[in-house]
């Protein structure tokens, strides 16, 4: 069986620095591979794992629908076989396979950028089928999503078993966590457990913030502490995963990791 977790919040609360941080959890804790995909059209997850990435599942999309015009100016059939005669699902298969980046015990997918101005209602439905025929493979996949969650069923039809709701420690940006966590009950997904992560809290937690979380109605999973040394890696573009098991950043996703049933 496959636990997927994902990470949702809005831009700029570190989803990314927690989804490292997690897959770094999984590895040195939990049997079996582990898929990340990074689901951010900014796609920088490699970064944080240490990982080249050479291209994204967007730029096969768009490859994909380059090839299918082109055989339309030649006279072929939309719906048709590709030039050599493979259909459009063994070619987006074949293809993003062949874009996984590959790390120790743990592999990446990245979606890269959004649709463009064409046709990608079909081509979306096989890349997504291809990507969760993928997942299965794996012991664990960890999403890191990007700002909001309204795109996740685009991206997967696996259930979610954690939904990790990242927010930075303020009061707006709470509102906006629980904005974000709501959309959970319009999707086409099914997400078994919700949780809230308070993330960069410089010292500790403030009453009032305390008290507003508290009436969030999203179980309060821990928070994350600021940390100098993990400015210290993104100034110098060190791969975050490299953080040691003592940093405070790290041993605090330890102790939320433990908490869940994984």
């Amino acid at each position: 069986m496959t636990t997927t977790i994902a990470l949702a919040g809005k831009g700029g609360v570190g989803k990314t620095t927690i989804s490292g941080m997690v897959i770094k959890y999984l590895v040195q804790t939990q049997p079996g591979a582990i898929l990340a995909i990074d689901a951010d059209p900014s796609s920088n997850l490699n970064m944080v794992l240490g990982l080249d990435l050479d291209w994204t599942v967007g730029d096969i999309r768009e490859d994909l629908l380059s090839q299918v015009k082109s055989s339309l100016t030649a006279g072929g059939a939309a719906m048709g076989a590709l030039p050599g005669g493979i259909s459009k699902r063994e070619f987006l298969d074949y293809q993003v396979r062949s874009s996984v980046s590959e790390g120790d015990r743990f592999d990446l997918v990245a979606m890269g950028r959004s649709e463009g101005p064409g046709c990608y209602c079909a081509v979306n439905h096989n890349l997504r089928e291809v990507v969760d025929s993928i997942s299965k493979n794996y012991r664990y996949v960890v999403i890191d999503n990007e700002a909001g969650m309204e795109h996740l069923s685009r991206r997967t039809t696996r259930d979610v078993q954690h939904l990790l709701v990242v927010s930075d420690p303020t009061q707006r940006g709470l509102v906006a966590a629980e904005r974000i966590a709501s959309f959970r009950e319009q999707m086409d997904i099914h997400i078994e457990h919700t949780w809230l992560i308070l993330n960069r809290l410089p010292g500790e937690m403030p009453v009032p913030l305390q008290e507003r979380v508290d009436k969030m109605g999203i179980p309060f999973l821990g928070f994350i502490p600021a940390d100098t040394k993990l400015v210290e890696f993104e100034y110098n573009g060190r791969p975050l995963v490299e953080l040691g098991d003592n940093s405070p950043v790290y041993q605090s996703i330890v102790g939320m990791m433990q908490q869940l049933d994984l």
